[in-house]
């Protein structure tokens, strides 16, 4: 039996490439719907729009799926009243 069995994980996770909003991508296996990139390894990552910097915790950017909508799109149709 092999360990996901045993551990009750389910099927083998598939590669997914995923993006960063600097354009960069990374092939990895994950179920994640996003991920975030902690290492900051690039030159401009300290000043990049996409950075995200929370109170109490390293700095991220949010990797997500090539080819998924950002979480908010759906907020970009909005017509609210004044």
């Amino acid at each position: 039996m092999s360990k996901n069995r045993r551990m009750g994980l389910g099927a083998p996770v598939k590669p997914v490439t995923f993006r960063a909003g600097c354009g960069r991508e990374w092939s990895l296996p994950s179920a994640e719907a996003d991920l975030a990139y902690t290492e900051q390894a690039f030159p401009e990552c300290p000043t990049c729009e996409h950075r995200v910097e929370p109170d109490g915790a390293p700095p991220f950017c949010t990797l997500r799926p090539v080819g998924t909508a950002h979480p908010f799109a759906a907020l970009a149709g909005l017509d609210l009243p004044e």
